[in-house]
């Protein structure tokens, strides 16, 4: 749907009115398309820079609402998708159970997405069987309290991700339903730690940036998803804690595309040039790149840099020095400058390309095509 939510319609235009048309698409897609999907993104995700991704998956069963002979068909898929391309998996099943505050029931369109917490549970067993495997409470209107602290408590020492104050209007709904604002209220009556991401936080205060720092946890940023949808600007610079990236809406998919984006938006915030550097690093391609490494792998429940026993994830960049190709990866390229990217070792993409890309864009293709009719 990249592309197609970006015309004005006869009403205000936000994150709920693009909901809609992703909606439209999520309620055709079968576990062949998802298949598909999945493999292009993953493909795209290691041209892009990155080499492992935290899948925060939640179309779970069949177009009707119901389970799927195997409950994780479509995690399988998924997982699948990820052993072809080579790409590293953290599967997030998300659990997602109400419309809105207060456990409102479903809305018919969140069908698919929608588990009982004990339907959430063979879920989780069975994405556990297939993958390394986290718990993803969608978010704070689509979870109650009690079920938030048993998922924290079946993930153990397991990535915990959420979404959280992503929206203007969550914001006001939750102070509305609760008195306290999303961020405060989760960090208030959930045991979070540095196992916990939180996915966008754009509108977390100074003091509960400052808390989310204290309790250790990363904050989930995805700086181009956040400025297509509107969502407003986190405050990166002045946030102690860690962070990472991620590319969430898929309207465009790429490392540098984030950091770029993430970097352009503190300057449009401070006006200020070169934001997320500091005295010891100076170069701000380097510090956004160092950020984001140690902070995703904290997200992922990973070490993260070049470490004797760890996966060697590393990516290669054209260029005569590596400081000055950073830079230029990051905010002057024309085109990625990717050129060779090794997932534990073994080389996944070489001259800035997948084995499997051009097979792959031509079955992603016909499943867009398709899925387009039926959206629009």
């Amino acid at each position: 749907m990249a592309g197609l939510a970006e015309v004005r319609s006869t009403v205000s235009d936000s994150f709920w009115t693009w909901r809609d048309l992703m909606y439209r698409f999520a309620l055709q897609m079968s576990p062949d398309d998802v298949a598909v999907v999945a493999t292009q993104a993953f493909i795209e995700m290691l041209e892009g820079g990155f080499c492992h991704v935290a899948e925060f998956h939640y179309l779970h069963h069949a177009l009707n609402g119901q389970e799927y002979d195997d409950i994780g068909e479509m995690a399988v898929r998924i997982s699948e998708a990820a052993a072809i391309t080579g790409i590293d998996l953290t599967l997030l099943p998300v659990f997602y159970a109400h419309a809105g505050w207060g456990g409102q029931a479903p809305a018919s369109e969140q069908r698919r997405f929608i588990n009982s917490f004990d339907r959430y549970v063979r879920l989780y067993e069975r994405c556990a069987a297939v993958a390394a495997t986290g718990v993803a409470p969608h978010s704070l209107r689509a979870v109650t309290l009690d079920e938030l602290l048993l998922l924290n408590e079946m993930a153990g020492t397991r990535p915990v991700h959420i979404h959280i104050s992503e929206q203007t209007a969550e914001v006001e709904a939750c102070v509305a339903w609760h008195g306290q604002r999303p961020v405060e209220y989760l960090l208030n009556h959930a045991p979070v730690d540095r196992n916990w991401c939180l996915v966008h936080a754009t509108h977390a205060n100074a003091q509960e940036r400052a808390s989310i720092a204290l309790a250790g946890a990363v904050v989930g940023l995805c700086a181009v998803t956040e400025a297509n949808l509107g969502d407003g600007i986190f405050a990166a610079r002045d946030f102690a804690g860690a962070w990472g990236i991620g590319s969430d809406s898929n309207v465009c998919i790429g490392v540098a595309d984030e950091l770029r984006t993430l970097e352009y938006s503190q300057r449009l915030l401070y006006r200020e040039r070169n934001v997320m550097a500091n005295n010891i690093t100076r170069s701000t391609a380097t510090a956004l790149f160092q950020k984001a490494i140690e902070g995703g792998g904290q997200a992922l429940g990973e070490n993260a840099g070049i470490i004797i026993g760890q996966p060697a994830n590393i990516i290669g960049l054209t260029g005569d020095e590596p400081e000055s190709a950073l830079a230029h990866w990051v905010f002057a390229s024309r085109k990625s400058q990717v050129s060779h990217v090794w997932v534990r070792g073994k080389r996944v993409i070489t001259d800035g390309q997948h084995v499997l890309g051009a097979t792959s864009q031509r079955r992603f293709d016909a499943v867009v095509a398709r899925l387009r009719g039926g959206a629009l």
